[in-house]
């Protein structure tokens, strides 16, 4: 194997770190980006999927103190308790949705038309929603009423579609229920972490026959570039949508799915 590969898997690991927070669909920024200069990885889109692992990696090694005083506050604070419980209520319903149609979603969603597409429609829908959210009465995590993490939590199934986004999904889903930007923004951030540790764990080993160790290479030099990227990433996020919003991202999705479209649809045909 040429280095080639490994700078694309490189490149891939960026483009994973700047776009897995931001409301613009990671998933969908790999297709299209594997699609365009013709990256190979393992088997089963499972080199996508782990090096989403290396982003989550970040929000753990960032948010280390909170999470930890979580769990040191289980058996004593019940705000502690009360972050778990809301966590775990958000995180079912994407779970349950993906072991039901995780596969099928592979085979008919994974390719480039379907995620130029959710890219334009979630585009139309950030901007709706940032127009004509309710006036928000959730700030923090520990006071989010279970009805409202469970309302997240539906929302967030919506990023089994390649282009909607999962960061997108979860935080669109918590502004329309009187969640505050910055608290939706965290939100999704520990969401992340479940939820894509769980999807790597099962390709890995869905795939486990079938990965090469050239393909663990491969994965290994995504999953780095993904988790430093994702480290400067984070925190500029948190700080420019609590100021500007979610505007600018929309925009960058409807241009990007639309010039996506004429790309694929319709220079072929001219």
């Amino acid at each position: 194997m040429t280095i080639i590969p490994y700078l694309q898997a490189a490149l891939m690991g960026v483009i994973e770190a700047l776009t897995e927070f931001l409301p613009v669909s990671s998933t969908g920024h790999l297709i299209l980006t594997q699609h365009l200069i013709g990256f190979e990885g393992p088997p089963g889109h499972v080199f996508e999927i782990a090096i989403q692992l290396g982003a989550v990696l970040a929000v753990v090694v960032l948010y280390f103190q909170r999470l930890f005083g979580v769990v040191r506050g289980l058996n004593t604070d019940p705000s502690a308790r009360h972050f778990l419980y809301v966590s775990l209520i958000a995180f079912f319903p994407a779970i349950i949705a993906g072991a039901l149609f995780h596969t099928a979603i592979k085979e008919l969603l994974f390719n480039p038309v379907t995620v130029c597409v959710a890219l334009v429609v979630g585009g139309v829908a950030i901007l709706a929603i940032e127009k004509k959210r309710p006036l928000a009465h959730v700030h923090d995590i520990e006071t989010m009423p279970f009805k409202t993490a469970l309302l997240i939590g539906l929302a967030q199934c919506l990023a089994l579609i390649p282009g909607v986004s999962r960061s997108g999904a979860t935080i669109m889903g918590g502004l329309l229920v009187g969640v505050d930007r910055k608290c939706a923004t965290e939100f999704s951030f520990f969401q992340a972490v479940p939820l894509i540790a769980a999807a790597t764990v099962y390709d890995l080993w869905s795939n486990r026959d079938a990965i090469t160790p050239e393909g663990m290479g491969l994965i290994s030099v995504g999953f780095i570039t993904s988790f430093i990227g994702a480290m400067i990433m984070i925190k500029w996020m948190l700080s420019y949508v609590t100021r500007k919003g979610f505007g600018v991202f929309a925009w960058y999705r409807i241009v990007v799915g639309t010039l996506g479209l004429i790309i694929l649809l319709v220079i072929p045909v001219l």
